[in-house]
């Protein structure tokens, strides 16, 4: 061997093993963010939904408390900038000039935490993308070595955040390559493996529990045609949030003072939030109650107005929320969604046409349907949510109906929330 391919050799070790580091330490870091805020999330919103069902006056004084701080908080403590969500990675992973700011680590961590815990119908999921991705954006400022691997060292963190977040290091990588990176590189592959496998391990030693603990029995072929109606549903259902998202941002674009945003997001979601408590916060409290109650609940009128309420004003609240200034995405809008979604659809099934559909089948399946219409990731959205439950029994279903929703939602509207720009023709 000549002694330039030796040094190239040397050269391409050294840059290996500064990779392998730099991964170990985006993917512990990642997955620490994201469980703590996961785990800070949950006392807290316990605590405050527990204080609004005892005293219903916190209904009006929650959200707009929460929204208000988070607005001084962005002008006076995080630079007066305005929080962009998943587009904001977009923008830098297609820079070479443009990298995420480090603020953005505390300020998606805070302002996340106290949009959902003050009754802001969002999850913590977006904003924890954003914070762990500008854990990867500054690791690739370090070194010059490492700026050509600018995507990669990204969506290490997005991949690990989302790992500790739902338990499912599969669903991180594909997240990082469907959502954000688009291509696969050998560089990728390392990173990413390596942040993934960090973050799952530090969920092993501290023990997480899945999110929902559900007993999946089997599935019928006999249920495949409904499975595929609850697939069209799930795509329109994702069309009508992604909607609502990009039409209330626009409306309350156009508002020139802040505060009146906030005044009229709060009392929107206060009345919102006052007939439907379970819209508060990211809504994973009342998905694990149709859990446990999903075979025992007669479908009566008032239960499928009930339901139907919730379709309706979960994509609003939820969009009102992010235009007035929430922290967030639509992550856990979509989990609940398709949650009730599938209950309401397995309900009516049941009632009126003695199909003898599992409920909680339906429930689980919605979830990933509405999911994968709504960020265009079906196969993110399949690990996912089986990595939420622990369960694979239901993989093919899922994997179906996640395929008919995503393309349901496709022919009627192109765009997501992610990838919408008012330059588009709407």
């Amino acid at each position: 061997m000549n002694k330039t391919a030796q040094i190239k050799k040397n050269h391409q070790f050294i840059v290996f093993r500064k990779l392998v580091i730099v991964s170990v330490l985006i993917g512990f870091l990642s997955a620490f963010l994201g469980i703590s805020l996961k785990k800070i999330t949950e006392y807290y919103e316990e605590i405050f939904f527990h204080q609004v069902t005892v005293n219903p006056i916190f209904y009006v004084l929650f959200p707009v408390f929460g929204l208000s701080v988070i607005y001084f908080l962005r002008q006076y403590l995080f630079k007066k900038k305005e929080n962009k969500g998943i587009k904001e990675v977009f923008e830098s992973t297609n820079s070479s000039s443009k990298n995420l700011p480090s603020y953005k680590i505390p300020s998606h961590f805070i302002n996340g935490l106290l949009t959902v815990i003050f009754g802001g119908s969002t999850g913590i999921e977006v904003s924890t993308v954003v914070a762990t991705a500008t854990i990867g954006s500054v690791a690739q400022q370090k070194e010059n070595v490492f700026r050509k691997y600018k995507t990669e060292l990204i969506c290490a963190g997005v991949a690990a955040g989302i790992t500790a977040l739902f338990s499912s290091p599969i669903a991180g990588i594909l997240f990082a390559v469907e959502v954000i990176s688009r291509k696969v590189t050998r560089a990728f592959i390392i990173t990413n493996v390596i942040a993934v496998s960090i973050a799952f391990g530090l969920l092993s030693i501290l023990k997480e529990e899945h999110l929902f603990t559900v007993s999946i029995t089997t599935w019928h072929l006999k249920a495949i045609p409904y499975f595929i109606l609850l697939g069209i549903l799930a795509g329109i259902n994702s069309v009508y949030l992604t909607r609502c998202v990009l039409f209330f941002k626009s409306q309350f674009g156009k508002i020139q003072t802040h505060y009146y945003k906030i005044l009229i997001g709060s009392v929107i979601l206060s009345v919102s939030l006052f007939v439907f408590p379970q819209l508060y916060g990211e809504g994973y409290h009342s998905i694990k109650m149709i859990f446990g109650n999903s075979g025992e609940l007669p479908l009566t009128l008032t239960l499928a107005l009930t339901f139907i309420g919730i379709l309706i004003l979960k994509p609003i609240v939820t969009s009102v929320t992010l235009a007035s200034g929430g922290d967030g995405g639509v992550f856990a809008p979509s989990l609940f969604i398709g949650s009730f979604l599938g209950l309401l659809v397995a309900s009516i099934l049941n009632t009126f046409f003695n199909t003898q559909v599992i409920p909680v089948n339906f429930m689980i399946i919605g979830m990933a349907a509405v999911l994968s219409a709504s960020i265009h990731a079906p196969f993110t959205a399949i690990f996912l949510v089986c990595g939420l439950t622990n369960d694979y029994t239901l993989f093919f279903p899922i994997l179906a109906v996640c395929l008919i929703s995503k393309y349901t939602a496709k022919m009627i509207y192109p765009y997501t929330v992610y990838t919408y720009s008012p330059s588009f023709i709407k």
